[in-house]
């Protein structure tokens, strides 16, 4: 976890659906990937292997960052349970994307652990419904290589397509019939750094 510890001024854990054996993380997708993904069961030949992608297990984050379902290429939502193990892992090897959050590593380490790690971390402002900063950040973690193989291959017990409750949720707000309810119930995730 060396490079992982990071300034006070606003609470970073992670918050999000999990139970003993998974932990969910949501993607944004277009149709084509998000068709196939839903059809094999995972990410297949429309999804890229040489680009980073990044996990967010934060709902309202995902629902800031795709406008709801709205934005081109993030018209689909995607909810993904994963293998709490995997999710760990990528954690635990993962490396903050911007120096100035780094309070362990010199610039120069810092830099070495960046280039030669297939997980950045970013910690971004957690969101409410209406895109506010809400005074804690989510995680995001961005996986390539062969983490991203694994994710695919080894991690993903299933893939829900949740697009038309998120549509739900989008109109509920714009009408003033949005209920707190309506979310998933998000609790503070624990890693388990033992493996």
């Amino acid at each position: 976890m060396k490079g992982l510890i990071m300034k006070k001024e606003e609470e970073r854990n992670i918050y999000a659906v999990f139970d003993d054996k998974t932990i969910r993380v949501y993607q944004a997708y277009n149709n084509e990937i998000a068709d196939e993904a839903l059809k094999l069961g995972k990410f297949g030949s429309k999804f890229s292997l040489t680009r980073m992608t990044w996990i967010k297990p934060s709902f309202l984050w995902m629902m800031y960052r795709s406008g709801w379902a709205s934005k081109q290429g993030q018209e689909r939502i995607l909810a993904i349970d994963l293998k709490r193990e995997g999710f760990d892992e990528i954690v635990r090897n993962s490396v903050l994307s911007s120096f100035r959050e780094v309070s362990d590593l010199s610039k120069e380490e810092w830099k070495e652990k960046l280039e030669n790690s297939e997980v950045r971390c970013q910690w971004d402002p957690d969101r409410d419904i209406y895109g506010n900063p809400i005074g804690r950040r989510a995680i995001q973690l961005g996986i390539k290589g062969k983490t991203v193989k694994k994710y695919i291959n080894d991690w993903i017990v299933n893939i829900t397509d949740i697009t038309d409750k998120v549509i739900e949720m989008r109109n509920s707000i714009q009408n003033g019939t949005f209920s707190e309810v309506m979310l998933p119930k998000e609790k503070k995730y624990i890693l388990n750094i033992n493996d």
